[in-house]
């Protein structure tokens, strides 16, 4: 069995054992990511480096004033500034090796899950309001379509 069906199997059981907490959403589109943002506090984002396609569903967050807990891959490492607007997950550690890489980025996850992200829910949400401030404003401007447009135009396009 590919390790990606056994991925959706795992999760689709937890689907059933924590009806709660976790779902699974099939057909992930456009509808199902804007009531997505609107309804996070915090995008976890933990695909194995460099497999990141682009972060786009963490830029939308980001500027919606969800925090990112994200892996550095993709847009994230230009985007996070860790605790101001949101976390990274590790220190960019790179192995081909998957066992590895996996328990590396879990040990991380769990590490700034466990010690910044919760107790700044639960414990300082003046902090948590002032992060989210800070995630839209860092974000808004730099990971604009506008911005890449204005700057492709600038550096391919325009003749000098």
């Amino acid at each position: 069995m590919m390790v990606e069906k056994k991925i959706v199997e795992n999760i689709v059981a937890l689907t059933k054992e924590y009806p709660n907490s976790v779902v699974f959403l099939e057909n992930y589109d456009m509808t199902i990511g804007s009531m997505l943002v609107r309804g996070s506090d915090v995008w976890l984002n933990n695909p194995r480096r460099p497999q990141e396609a682009s972060g786009t569903s963490g830029m939308k967050a980001a500027m919606n004033g969800v925090l990112n807990l994200s892996i550095l891959d993709g847009w994230w490492p230009e985007a996070c500034q860790h605790g101001i607007n949101g976390w990274q997950i590790g220190d960019g550690y790179e192995n081909k090796k998957e066992d590895k890489l996996d328990a590396h980025d879990q040990k991380s996850m769990y590490k700034v899950l466990l010690k910044e992200v919760l107790p700044c829910y639960y414990e300082d949400k003046s902090k948590w309001k002032e992060m989210m401030k800070q995630s839209i404003l860092s974000t808004k401007d730099q990971f604009a379509v506008k911005r890449m447009l204005e700057e492709y135009y600038e550096k391919l396009y325009k003749i000098n």
